[in-house]
């Protein structure tokens, strides 16, 4: 009735008006679950900010969905989101576990690298849901892995927030696999990418200490949990600096876009991403003896190997289409079909 669609563009992938505002079911789903069974774990001090960070995403999300908010006025809501956590919270990341041979950081390097993680991985999140069903099943592993490992070491209320994300987006996937009918929207992908940050910081504060399942290199752990959507997003971002535009600005680099440019459908690429995230926590894992930065090293490596792969594999198919408009004879035709067909036709002669 009110109109509330995502409008296909130049640069969207969808070809219909879809709503926007699957975000609202998710904040709903997830808010009201972790405050029922809350009881179940033990709140101490940071609860109460949790949700109040949760609801300063949520209304900025909203209005961003219906009227559009400017990036800057984005970064904005983020950087108080970020501050929300580190100051009352006491969400900070502290320690590097051997990274680079860097252990206990001071404040003041501790409070910018915690406010850089926090608005990278939620803005990670926002910036991978360009296809059906992507976002939500790449957020699904996350949760559902921190939260199974919270579980196993009794730290119920992260476990807690885990696993009430993992059902929200469970009943919301049910919508939004390919064809979806409803989009997250930014609510949803920021509020998403700000679960994920917070169970991802106190992964890497507490999984040294743990006592079932000890991670003793645990940046490069989370790292590897969270792997796609924020190398894609670094990668992404560096791309648009390199060519002196802003970092939030539109355009068509992301992963999903190179795979969409292969011809892969919209449930091919949800599938495709989500058994790579779900392999690279695996070797990531069993690498884990190496050491934080050698894992780190290798996690970089593997990914930006298979950009380059995508890349040299589009510029032979860009080939092979020249050659075949070159090879054809003067009275045919060759079209190039979005899907990355090709067809030959004749032309009629008059």
């Amino acid at each position: 009735m009110k109109k509330l669609y995502d409008v296909p563009d130049d640069r969207k992938v969808h070809a219909s008006p879809i709503p926007s505002l699957g975000g609202v079911g998710i904040f709903a789903g997830f808010l009201i679950a972790f405050l029922l069974l809350s009881d179940v774990a033990p709140r101490g001090h940071s609860f109460p900010y949790y949700i109040a960070a949760f609801v300063v995403v949520f209304f900025f999300g909203v209005k961003d969905d219906i009227l559009v908010i400017t990036p800057l006025k984005k970064f904005l809501g983020q950087l108080a989101v970020a501050i929300i956590l580190m100051y009352k919270s006491k969400l900070l990341i502290d320690d590097m576990h051997g990274f680079l041979n860097i252990g206990i950081i001071p404040p003041v390097f501790s409070y910018p690298l915690t406010m850089f993680t926090i608005i990278v991985v939620m803005n990670s999140f926002n910036l991978i849901d360009g296809v059906d069903g992507l976002a939500a099943s790449i957020g699904l592993i996350t949760c559902t892995i921190f939260s199974i490992f919270f579980y196993l070491n009794n730290d119920w209320l992260y476990a807690l927030m885990g696993i009430c994300m993992s059902g929200a987006l469970v009943a919301f996937l049910r919508f939004n696999l390919s064809p979806a009918k409803i989009f997250m929207g930014d609510t949803g992908a920021m509020l998403l990418g700000l679960v994920n940050a917070i169970l991802v910081i106190h992964f890497i504060k507490t999984a040294e200490g743990s006592h079932i399942l000890p991670v003793f290199a645990a940046p490069a752990m989370g790292f590897g949990i969270l792997l796609l959507p924020l190398l894609d997003t670094l990668r992404v971002f560096a791309i648009r600096i390199f060519h002196k535009r802003s970092p939030f600005s539109a355009d068509r680099n992301h992963l999903h876009h190179l795979l969409l440019d292969r011809g892969y459908s919209h449930k091919k690429i949800t599938i495709c991403l989500s058994v790579s995230a779900i392999l690279f926590i695996i070797l990531s894992y069993f690498a884990l003896p190496m050491g934080t930065t050698k894992v780190i090293m290798a996690q970089i490596f593997v990914f930006f190997t298979a950009i380059l792969l995508l890349h040299l594999d589009k510029i032979r198919q860009q080939k092979n289409k020249q050659l075949l408009i070159n090879e054809a004879e003067p009275n045919t035709y060759v079209t190039i079909n979005t899907n990355n067909t090709t067809s030959v036709a004749a032309v009629a002669e008059k």
